[in-house]
């Protein structure tokens, strides 16, 4: 391993001497926030970046593993929704005085829960909107606002975010969701280094599908 240090995904900066990249996984108190291991944003700390993520909704963001999250990216939760069907969208219950519990779930525009695959690139300043699921491998643009499903590999750009195109072809899409390097031990991973680095695309097919 380099510099005789193993990859530890419970480490808080990663970089030595540089707390503007963290590892976000050991940094999480809200349970309803999970994140995978390795997976960092370029700041000091995480939780400020979900917004409007309150506990009466019951909503999840889910986070897989060696994410890379740029600078000023905000993943808008449920609790940005107001209730639609009624005379009012104004959200009596949730400021002090007014008497009012919160609306029936099924009386609110909500969209589950926000999930974001393995080795997901978001770029700067991107917005993910509530109850999006993006795959793995997706590369997110910056300044891109996400409000639908994002297929694994592909990338994406724009406001609202359009298909640009697939990362790579069918095949090897195919073989990656097979081989899910992402949970391998880090011993394995950093082996793969090699082949996960290599621009060469035939040959790191090629030497998938040995692997499988």
């Amino acid at each position: 391993m380099k510099n005789g240090k193993t990859p530890d995904p419970n480490v808080i900066h990663p970089i030595s001497g540089y707390d503007k990249e963290i590892y976000i996984k050991p940094t999480i108190k809200n349970p309803n926030i999970i994140v995978g291991d390795f997976t960092y944003i370029a700041d000091s700390e995480f939780e400020s970046h979900v917004t409007h993520h309150y506990e009466w909704n019951g909503d999840k963001l889910i986070i897989g593993k060696f994410c890379q999250i740029a600078a000023g990216v905000e993943f808008v939760m449920n609790g940005a929704n107001h209730q639609m069907n009624a005379v009012s969208t104004f959200p009596f219950y949730t400021l002090e005085g007014w008497d009012m519990v919160p609306p029936d779930p099924s009386d609110m525009p909500l969209k589950g829960d926000t999930v974001i695959g393995n080795d997901v690139w978001i770029g700067q300043n991107a917005v993910i909107l509530p109850g999006v699921h993006i795959g793995d491998g997706a590369i997110i643009g910056a300044n891109s606002v996400v409000g639908s499903d994002i297929k694994p590999y592909t990338i994406v750009v724009g406001n609202p975010a359009k298909i640009l195109r697939k990362r790579f072809d069918e095949e090897l899409i195919e073989l990656l969701l097979k081989f899910r390097w992402w949970d391998k031990s880090v011993e394995e991973i950093n082996d793969l280094i090699p082949i996960l680095t290599n621009s060469n695309l035939v040959k790191v097919e090629q030497e998938l599908r040995t692997r499988i």
